[in-house]
């Protein structure tokens, strides 16, 4: 679709998205003694050897590049787990199966980081963007079924596929709106261009006298 490479189309851009999936837990297994790391988002650690334990995606991978730990892949990237996910996408086309909210981006950094730590790294990259395509697919199918209603809601979309339907949906709405409400839109379009409101204020004769202020 446009909107995954159109940065004027999408809300975010790619990079901005993956930046935010950065943030999500990922299991690690530390091959180092290290004390508890503070940041802002909290505090993780204290890190052994050979015992597996949680931290940011990003702090996950700078460990990597330094060679401080591997990576254990989330569950769900399990070829097991991944074909049937695959198989109900195609055998469903009215519904998407739920899918972790960034699989796209997690599963991309997982890719670039820690291809050593992936069993069978081939066939689950396969089947991520198998995955991915058919998704990509039922949106736009959806998106030509799209008519005029208050709200859209479609379920477990993902962080990127949400991010190219909501701006073709936000103004697909607002045609919608502006034809059922021409007037309505029209005052709206003159406040939203930075037409001046003009407010209404009490009007004081001039002849009339001025009241002395008191001091308090």
């Amino acid at each position: 679709m446009a909107g995954q490479s159109d940065p004027h189309i999408s809300l975010f851009s790619p990079e901005e998205i993956e930046f935010m999936a950065e943030d999500e837990l990922v299991e690690i297994v530390p091959n180092m003694r290290m004390d508890p790391l503070n940041f802002i988002s909290g505090n993780f650690g204290p890190f052994y050897p050979q015992i597996p334990i949680k931290v940011p995606l990003w702090l996950a991978v700078a460990l990597k590049k330094r060679g401080k730990c591997t990576i254990r892949p989330p569950q769900w990237m399990s070829i097991e787990n991944l074909t049937q996910v695959l198989e109900g996408e195609r055998e469903d086309q009215g519904a998407f199966q739920a899918v972790p909210f960034h699989y796209i981006e997690i599963s991309r950094l997982l890719f670039d980081h820690a291809r050593d730590d992936i069993p069978d790294i081939y066939m689950v990259r396969s089947l991520v963007e198998d995955i991915r395509d058919v998704r990509l697919h039922k949106v736009e199918t959806n998106l030509e079924k799209f008519s005029a209603t208050s709200a859209v809601k479609i379920a477990h979309l993902s962080a990127m596929e949400v991010n190219v339907v909501r701006p073709f949906v936000v103004r697909a709405l607002q045609a919608f709106f502006k034809h059922d409400n021409p007037v309505l839109m029209g005052d709206l379009d003159t406040v939203s261009d930075g037409q001046p409101q003009v407010t209404r204020q009490r009007q004081v004769p001039n002849n009339a006298q001025r009241q002395p202020l008191k001091r308090r």
